[in-house]
């Protein structure tokens, strides 16, 4: 496989690292951003420790104009982006009659519009190009729905609506866009539930456990390659069997 630059949004995350880390380890040349200076050296030092070297640019997925200098100053720094994976994403959980604008608009700002933001800036050199791979991480609860998720569901779900049109618009020009949709993925936050709580959610999936993150960085990886050329606007389903709907 011929060595890429790769930008990972939300890569200092528990999946985000494991993808990282996959790429990294498949010869590509990494980068990711942060917000938080402190915390990202502290992850790049631990990275660097495990032997991944991954670069880190500042920059909010949020906001346009920072996403922009953010693919920007990885350009500068490891030359243009072929492999985009859109990971970042947060959950601000309530049941819609009690959500407030704050809420929705938080999480479909970072979750969707972001993959907007940080795609616009990418696409037209991966067209120039003639190659380019641009890869959604969106959720089963996108596929299934989610009590309380109300605003998390409809960006997940929004991503891969986003994952099928640009795939129409790009396949001749020799990229690919796809969508992963994890399920329970045994993260920090996932371990955080109490213990009672982690029982019942993996009661729920025929696989009897949690996924890792590991799992599904080897679920991007797989849309990467030369081979995986002819796939394009397809939803990859990494949830144990919880969800299988097609």
């Amino acid at each position: 496989m011929a060595a890429r630059v790769a930008l990972v949004t939300g890569g200092t995350g528990g999946i985000g690292t494991a993808i990282c880390k996959r790429l990294a380890g498949l010869g590509h040349k990494v980068a990711t951003n942060y917000r938080n200076q402190e915390k990202a050296d502290a992850w790049q030092r631990q990275m660097q420790a495990d032997g991944y070297q991954v670069a880190l640019v500042q920059g909010d997925v949020g906001s346009p104009e920072s996403a922009e200098a953010l693919v920007r100053g990885v350009e500068a720094q490891l030359g243009p982006v072929d492999i985009l994976v859109n990971n970042a994403g947060i959950t601000r959980d309530t049941t819609f009659h009690k959500m407030t604008p704050q809420q929705w608009t938080e999480v479909i700002n970072t979750n969707l519009n972001s993959v907007y933001n940080m795609t616009r800036p990418v696409i037209e050199g991966m067209r120039a190009r003639k190659w380019g791979r641009v890869i959604q991480i969106a959720s089963i609860n996108g596929q299934k729905g989610q009590y309380g998720q109300a605003n998390y569901a409809a960006a997940k779900a929004g991503m891969h609506g986003f994952t099928i049109s640009l795939a129409q618009e790009n396949a001749k020009f020799g990229i690919t866009v796809n969508t992963v949709s994890p399920g329970y993925i045994g993260t920090d936050m996932v371990m955080a539930v109490p213990e009672e709580v982690r029982a019942k959610i993996v009661a729920q999936i025929p696989t009897g456990r949690l996924g890792t993150p590991e799992e599904i960085a080897y679920a991007v990886a797989f849309f990467i390659p030369e081979e995986a050329a002819w796939i394009t606007g397809a939803n990859l389903s990494a949830n144990g069997g919880q969800y299988m709907g097609w």
